[in-house]
């Protein structure tokens, strides 16, 4: 399975075999390796990770695998060549598999500290806390949005923040849009990120705006598809919201060049509330996504190195243009996701180097953070949740976070936080 999971070429035995060139009777005790070389004697046009996943797909049929590989007339014959910067994308469902059932739903092929690619909506729905939409707007209209933000990317800005007491900086640049000019005013007066209050809010352009109102259709629509066919019952997970998902802000992250990503990390919580869910545009350059799930402490996923990086394997997912990802529930919570750098990249005939990505996200208004509590330095706190202590994982806390601000030291405050099973937090009950 490794050479599916690891995208690794599989040395494939040349020699003669005495079987049935049609695969009949060579399912029962016969290796892999050699399965694999009877396929691919069979279908010498087709490279080794297709074979794989037809055969992982034929719950190691031969037979099935082969008339799978045969029978379809949306294989086209290709070299094997070794894998490009942004990789080929194949799907099982184009080699006669249902996708009434998406095949990695029945068995993880994640392996520790391994990556296994992911390319069609079905399986991503299956196997991440993540959906795709490709081809998302009208192609005139993605062109547009992308065209009006470019406009933009020279005066974005890296962003700067404390870390080990010292003062880093992100790779790729960002900018940050509200709707109103009324809601620009209140985001620098009241609203805080990383302990200290921002300048740079912009108001989001005609074409974002535009753009907001099929996102929102297309998230609440994927919201309702996640629910009745991912989770148990048919019903919302505990404090996600029952409200419509409505987006009123957006960060807009810029990646210039192969080198520009992002590592592994959550998204604050602190004005979406808990179950977040995003919806993510992207434009320009096709860029690879990573997902990993966050795994308690415990020895049985410790690696050597005594560290849980990887414990459980990671999942990549190619994003090209005009693609919707929508970051589901559990997203924040019980995963961590990344921008990971490229050794090449395929220009875009607009964007060049460059790949945008708007996230569009809900704030919630009991979450104004005129409610939430303050810290000792009389500063609104963040909100976190706890992922890795087995004891009060899925807990969540208010705590200070000016210890980011460049110069200052922060306090040690720290508050359990209380949420319905909505999600609302207590102050929202006692309003009512």
């Amino acid at each position: 399975m490794d050479a599916f999971v690891c995208r690794k070429r599989r040395r494939i035995d040349t020699s003669p075999v005495s079987r049935p060139a049609d695969g009949h009777g060579v399912d029962g005790d016969e290796s892999t390796d050699f399965k694999l070389a009877l396929l691919a004697s069979l279908h010498p046009d087709l490279d080794d990770s297709t074979i794989l996943e037809t055969l992982v797909a034929s719950e190691g049929s031969v037979e099935h695998a082969s008339q799978a590989l045969s029978t379809s007339s949306s294989i086209s014959p290709r070299k094997r060549t070794a894998a490009s910067g942004v990789g080929h994308q194949s799907s099982l469902f184009a080699y006669g598999i249902s996708s009434a059932q998406p095949v990695l739903a029945k068995k993880t092929l994640v392996k520790k500290g391994k990556t296994l690619y992911l390319y069609t909506p079905e399986d991503i729905a299956a196997n991440t806390p993540c959906s795709i939409i490709h081809n998302f707007l009208p192609s005139a209209e993605a062109d547009a949005l992308l065209q009006e933000l470019l406009e933009q990317t020279p005066t974005y800005t890296h962003l700067e923040f404390k870390l080990f007491d010292r003062v880093v900086k992100s790779p790729h640049t960002f900018a940050f849009y509200v709707n109103s000019l009324a809601e620009v005013e209140e985001q620098k007066a009241q609203y805080i990120y990383d302990g200290q209050k921002i300048e740079d809010v912009r108001q989001s352009t005609p074409e974002m705006l535009k753009a907001s109102v099929k996102v929102e259709q297309a998230v609440n629509a994927e919201i309702e598809r996640r629910i009745r066919e991912q989770y148990s019952e048919g019903k919302k997970l505990k404090y996600q919201s029952p409200k419509p998902w409505k987006p009123n802000t957006a960060f807009v992250n810029c990646y210039d060049g192969p080198q520009q990503s992002v590592g592994y990390h959550a998204d604050q919580l602190t004005y979406l509330g808990p179950r977040a869910i995003i919806g993510s545009l992207s434009l320009g350059v096709a860029r690879e996504f990573r997902v990993r799930k966050v795994v308690a402490e415990d020895d049985e996923y410790r690696k050597s190195d005594g560290s849980l990086a990887d414990a459980q394997g990671q999942i990549s997912i190619q994003l090209p243009h005009n693609s919707l990802l929508v970051m589901h529930a559990e997203m924040q919570e019980e995963w961590k996701h990344s921008i990971a750098s490229a050794q090449a990249i395929d220009p875009h005939p607009l964007a060049a180097n460059k790949r945008l990505n708007i996230t569009y996200r809900c704030y919630r208004a009991a979450l104004h953070p005129k409610f939430t509590p303050k810290c000792r330095c009389e500063v609104p706190t963040v909100l976190r949740c706890v992922t890795k202590k087995k004891e009060t994982r899925g807990r969540y806390m208010w705590m200070c976070h000016t210890h980011y601000v460049p110069g200052k030291d922060g306090c040690s405050f720290f508050q359990w936080a209380e949420f319905d099973e909505d999600g609302e937090p207590s102050w929202a009950r006692e309003s009512t």
